[in-house]
């Protein structure tokens, strides 16, 4: 498995597909692999509990089940997950990923990429929690790593086959002191 080529630092693996939520109080690495989908890390920098989500689209409709393949379930869950191991929500802090536009349609504002991206970015403004650092949209698949008790992240874009080995390992923050990494 290419991302165990990176130094977890003794920390098992966690990976999570769509639906999927998972938050740790001990140190973990939580893996998944995003198309047009969104992850979103929180970490509260205090307790050092984090943890990330999975989620296909914005939400369902409206007779749908609570379902965390929808953002909608999958934020509330996510917050919940890291209150309850520990983590004041006044110190959440966030990095978002995915919303790639991977498929071969014409691309449009109301696309599931952009939809995914605006409907994480807004749903984070309006809880208050602040967006440290993101990595989304463009035209390539994501391999995300996140430390959920350092914050650290890295992200490996995907090539239309799969991982592409031949990146170098590169840091790029989105903002100053964002601690993502391409790798």
């Amino acid at each position: 498995m290419t991302s165990r080529r990176f130094h977890t630092e003794g920390r098992p693996i966690e990976s999570i597909h769509i639906g999927g939520v998972h938050a740790s109080s001990t140190p973990v690495v939580i893996r998944t692999i995003l198309g047009s989908c969104i992850s979103v890390c929180l970490r509260d920098p205090i307790s050092k509990v984090g943890g990330m989500n999975h989620f296909m689209l914005p939400e369902g409709r409206e007779n749908s089940l609570i379902c965390t393949s929808y953002g909608v379930h999958a934020m509330e869950l996510l917050i919940n997950q890291c209150m309850q191991m520990g983590a004041d929500r006044r110190n959440l802090e966030a990095k978002v990923f995915g919303g790639g536009h991977v498929l071969r349609t014409r691309e449009t504002q109301d696309s599931v990429p952009k939809s995914n991206i605006r409907f994480a970015k807004s749903f984070l403004l309006t809880e208050r929690i602040p967006i440290i650092s993101d990595n989304v949209g463009g035209y390539a698949a994501r391999e995300v790593l996140f430390f959920s008790d350092t914050g650290k992240a890295l992200i490996r874009k995907l090539a239309e086959t799969g991982i592409d080995e031949s990146l170098p390992l590169v840091i790029e923050p989105e903002r100053e002191d964002s601690n993502v990494t391409l790798f």
